[in-house]
């Protein structure tokens, strides 16, 4: 006979194994995310790397991370693995817990109903995005509820029910994946009143946002 108890117990450890989501420490050519900014700031800020800090993993930041590798004594491959994170002094993996998740679905879906699956996860990566940014706090929940930063925590849409598509979109973004190409700010152009927001450089256009740096 099934010992149910037990199997509850196991239910309820494989959910929250899911709800509790580790970003993959290891960038290389074709990576883009919050964590190959941080990268590129900390490259940048120490000469190694003139290009500019948008998340994106190109040709320019493999060469600058080979020169920091040679510098610092490790296999000068490319590869931004945990022995190359170290030496950049940048943790190697960020684990986001149950509420994090859940409040970044929460956003997602106020934010980008209606937007494709990859509009999705653009949005979800901004917020994560500014998480790493000097601007912006540096959490989950700082981000969303900073003062201003997201119009659908006063028109109400933020208290909405959550689409099913919102949490595989946080879960995607919490992964690493950026449509947005490192952005941090986004903005709806048939919508959006503010000049300032108009005039930061585009990266790229999903669905109905245009995604800015």
């Amino acid at each position: 006979m099934t010992n149910k108890p037990l199997k509850i117990m196991i239910i309820v450890f494989i959910v929250m194994c899911m709800l509790c989501v580790t970003v993959s420490a290891l960038s290389k050519i074709g990576s883009t995310g919050s964590e190959v900014s941080e990268i590129q700031s900390r490259l940048k800020e120490w000469g190694y790397y003139s290009g500019a800090v948008d998340g994106i993993f190109g040709t320019a930041t493999k060469n600058a991370v080979i020169k920091f590798q040679k510098a610092n004594g490790l296999t000068p491959d490319g590869i931004v693995g945990s022995k190359t994170l170290a030496a950049m002094g940048i943790s190697s993996g960020s684990v986001y817990n149950s509420a994090d998740y859940e409040l970044l679905a929460r956003i997602i879906s106020a934010e980008a109903r209606g937007e494709s699956y990859l509009g999705q996860v653009a949005v979800g990566a901004v917020v994560l995005n500014r998480i790493v940014h000097p601007s912006f706090p540096d959490t989950v929940s700082g981000v969303v509820y900073q003062n201003g930063a997201f119009s659908c925590l006063y028109d109400g849409q933020f208290y909405e029910p959550i689409a099913d598509s919102a949490y595989s979109a946080a879960r995607d973004a919490l992964n690493g994946l950026d449509p947005s190409g490192g952005a941090i700010y986004y903005y709806n152009p048939k919508t959006a009143t503010n000049k300032w927001i108009r005039s930061r450089p585009v990266i790229t256009t999903i669905g109905r946002h245009v995604f800015c740096s």
